[in-house]
């Protein structure tokens, strides 16, 4: 705390560029300048109109015309006795944040560092959205702990013990009463640690005030899991990675099932035909077959890069990665059985979110296989394509993968099925439908049997779009890639016949 000047007509008390160890900012004109004494000082207070009701206030609106929204408000109560933890029912629907938690975003979510979160809930809602959270792949890695009594029960905890890095407090009293418990709250937690609030009022006055005294952020319910895990994740993102890429992981549910030949495939036409930056990561170490579908053999790749995640910066990665297109870059295997390549899961976890920041989309090549780092890759990914051909033993392990991501991912859209090879000669298949209606999801994509095409463009180190545009595999690839990556191909510009005899000199 930084005592003000004496002249100073919004003095508060403290000086709010120490709370909640935020960046200082300038002082503005404080709506609450009139209430009375100063938020969070000890004085006497009148009697509580809304002790009846404290857990009922009316919707606070910002007046247009600058008027203080809250010169109606009574003094704060710094002084009141800690009241029993409750919890009431949640608020009416809210339709801008049911929007807001529905929207994905078109690149890939950070994950939160490992980090000790702790939050007081006063609504029975809002703890179970907060379950649901914890229990999200994105916060696998923070410790999260939900406790009743909202605010007043935060700055009752702290008065002994030190913060955790993250603190949510929910909040159902007005505006003045809240920010009065903030300045209680501030007094005790430690330097570092981000405060998040959880309101009542819909308010951008209470908001710009409660950012102005160092608050991290401010929601309204009713929330959505992926709301607060993008709130939460937003305080922790690195300024200094302007993106993270979106992490694609392609596995076959069985050996031979083509995945990945389509995994190439796909990135290549994101790169090229959606024209997004796209880098391709071969994890299959002894069998990878990206560096001949690329015709690339180039002397460093993924190996080196998990060999020593913590040396791996953007220069070192920009070395390590062959260039395949000026969008495409490629991670490759080493195919070589020299080395049994016992490598530790968290350096294929460490290199994989280092890979992301260097490109938009980063399509992970999966080993048909099962151990400790494959499962993270699949239930960490962005988007997961399991990638089956029309048989029982193919239909039994897409089963198995698509029953675990679901128990593990359970705010994420069910992974991506599609049937390859379908229609080959002699063999008797399991149709698409029955497929389909066995794991319960409709598969994104069904790739007949095309022998000649795939054969040929193999062998030639080329693409399907490459080597056979026209083809109806090309299509098929090019479709899943738009779905995939979300995004349309650039439109192409028509020219006239007569436009070249206008054209400058």
């Amino acid at each position: 705390m930084q005592p003000r000047p004496a002249d100073d007509p919004f003095d508060l008390g403290f000086d709010a560029e120490d709370e909640f160890a935020t960046p200082s900012q300038a002082p503005a004109a404080d709506p609450w300048a009139d209430l009375g004494s100063p938020m969070g000082s000890v004085s006497p207070q009148a009697a509580d109109p809304f002790a009846a009701d404290p857990f009922a206030p009316a919707p606070l609106k910002a007046d247009p015309y600058g008027a203080d929204p809250f010169a109606d408000f009574p003094p704060a109560r710094p002084n009141d006795e800690f009241e029993s933890p409750r919890m009431v029912a949640a608020p009416a629907y809210n339709p801008v944040h049911d929007l807001h938690a529905g929207v994905e975003a078109a690149l890939g979510e950070a994950q939160v560092p490992r980090i000790t979160i702790h939050v007081f809930c006063a609504r029975t809602d809002t703890a179970e959205v907060i379950e649901r959270s914890s229990a999200d792949r994105r916060l696998s890695r923070a410790s999260t702990v939900v406790r009743a009594g909202g605010l007043a029960a935060a700055v009752e905890q702290y008065q002994n013990q030190p913060t955790p890095s993250l603190v949510v407090v929910e909040s159902l009293d007005p505006a003045p009463e809240m920010i009065a418990q903030l300045d209680r709250l501030a007094e005790v937690c430690d330097p570092g640690t981000k405060v998040m609030v959880i309101g009542n009022a819909n308010d951008i006055a209470l908001y710009r005030e409660l950012m102005r005294r160092g608050v991290s952020e401010y929601l309204v319910p009713p929330l959505k899991p992926l709301q607060v895990i993008s709130a939460i994740a937003g305080l922790y993102a690195d300024p200094a990675s302007p993106f993270t890429g979106r992490q694609i992981a392609f596995v076959g549910a069985r050996g031979g099932s083509g995945a990945s030949t389509l995994a190439h495939n796909v990135a290549w036409t994101i790169s090229e035909r959606i024209q997004a930056g796209t880098v391709i990561v071969d994890y299959d170490l002894a069998f990878g077959t990206a560096g001949l579908n690329f015709n690339h053999d180039p002397l460093q790749g993924v190996v080196d890069a998990l060999g020593q995640p913590d040396r791996l910066d953007p220069v070192l990665m920009d070395r390590m990665m062959a260039r395949c297109t000026d969008r495409l870059s490629l991670f490759a295997a080493p195919a070589t059985l020299d080395s049994d390549y016992d490598i530790a899961g968290d350096a294929y976890e460490e290199v994989t979110q280092k890979i992301r920041a260097a490109a938009p989309y980063v399509v992970l090549d999966i080993p048909h296989g099962w151990n400790s780092w494959t499962r993270r890759m699949l239930i960490g990914s962005d988007d997961l394509v399991i990638v089956a051909t029309p048989d029982l033993a193919s239909l039994r392990n897409a089963k198995n993968m698509v029953d675990l991501v679901r128990q593990a991912r359970p705010n994420d859209n069910p992974p991506r099925l599609v049937l390859n090879q379908v229609g080959l000669p002699g063999r008797p298949e399991i149709p698409a439908k029955d497929f389909g209606d066995a794991l319960g999801i409709a598969p994104s994509m069904v790739i007949g049997f095309d022998a000649k095409t795939f054969g040929q463009a193999a062998n030639n180190g080329q693409m399907i779009p490459e080597s056979a545009p026209k083809s109806k595999a090309a299509a098929d690839i090019e479709s899943l890639a738009q779905l995939i990556s979300r995004r349309d191909p650039p439109a192409v510009q028509k020219t006239s016949m007569l436009s070249g005899l206008f054209r400058k000199k």
